[in-house]
């Protein structure tokens, strides 16, 4: 365990900023947007609007840090925090470092035994959940999915049978296929919302099966997307049939387990013998039971 020594030079602050409505922009914000000696911003020009609508000009030097840099310009803030700097790091909206620029510099910096805090802001994850519907005692966060078609099934094909709701971030262009993609993977019928530009003025939550969604979806949807899946549903033992069975191994074989594996996998996920669900793989095999 690494503890951060109370004089260690310089401090590194993650803050979030708001996802849609700048109301929502925690109260520390400007006082620190004010006082760091460097600013280091997904957008500078987001920024721009962001300190205007706040009314607070930053005392300290402003630089960019995106995707196409972040690895450039990480260890040059490196070096100002070890110098002594407080270095604030913003991205366009919410918390840095999900699904945006951050984690290399919060692993740069605790390797340097740099203190890191936070400016606890607005989530686009956790307010999707909120307002999902679904259960949110449990979940898990995927991020964007992959954009090549064969990727994304396959990316959805290991949380096939996660029982914990998914999050996910998407683009609108791309919703229509994933939704499809999901309601392949995931069946038609399992529960989901679409929740689009959230806090924002034309803020939108859709629920409904993923096949409905998906149809919805099709006729074409714009802004910020963050998508919430129910988990997979929990089956006793009478519930999975054969047809069941041999889908639940596929999902996994085409997840890169070998079938051995995915056959004990899903046996006990099952609470059946191993030799039940290979009797019905075999079956599914020479015709006698198709996999749904």
């Amino acid at each position: 365990m690494t503890v951060t020594p109370d004089n260690a030079p310089g401090t590194l602050v993650l803050a979030g900023t708001p996802i849609g409505d700048v109301a929502d922009a925690p109260p520390r914000l400007a006082r620190e947007l004010a006082d760091a000696d460097v600013v280091a911003a997904e957008d500078t020009r987001r920024l721009r609007r962001l300190t205007q609508a706040l009314g607070v000009t930053p005392r300290g030097r402003v630089v960019s840090y995106f995707e196409g840099n972040e690895a450039a310009r990480t260890p040059e803030l490196v070096d100002e925090l070890l110098g002594g700097a407080r270095v604030l790091l913003v991205t366009d909206a919410g918390m840095p470092s999900v699904s945006d620029p951050g984690y290399r510099l919060v692993a740069a910096a605790v390797e340097k035994d740099v203190r890191v805090t936070a400016v606890p802001g607005p989530s686009a994850v956790l307010t999707a959940l909120a307002l999902s519907g679904l259960p949110v005692d449990r979940f898990c966060f995927e991020g964007f999915l992959p954009r090549k078609a064969g990727e994304r099934l396959s990316r959805l094909r290991e949380v096939a049978e996660e029982r914990r709701t998914l999050v996910y971030f998407e683009a609108p262009h791309r919703l229509d296929d994933t939704l499809a993609a999901m309601a392949e993977v995931f069946g038609g019928e399992r529960r989901a919302a679409v929740c689009r530009e959230l806090t924002k003025t034309y803020e939108e939550v859709r629920r409904g099966p993923l096949e409905e969604l998906a149809r919805w979806a099709a006729e074409g949807v714009r802004g910020e997307i963050t998508v919430v899946v129910s988990g997979a549903p929990e089956r006793g033992p009478e519930e999975i049939g054969p047809e069941e069975l041999v889908r639940r191994v596929r999902v996994r074989e085409e997840a890169g387990e070998r079938r051995k594996e995915a056959i004990a996998a899903v046996a006990a996920e099952a609470g059946l013998p191993k030799r039940e669900v290979f009797d019905a793989v075999v079956a599914a095999k020479h015709g006698g039971t198709q996999p749904a």
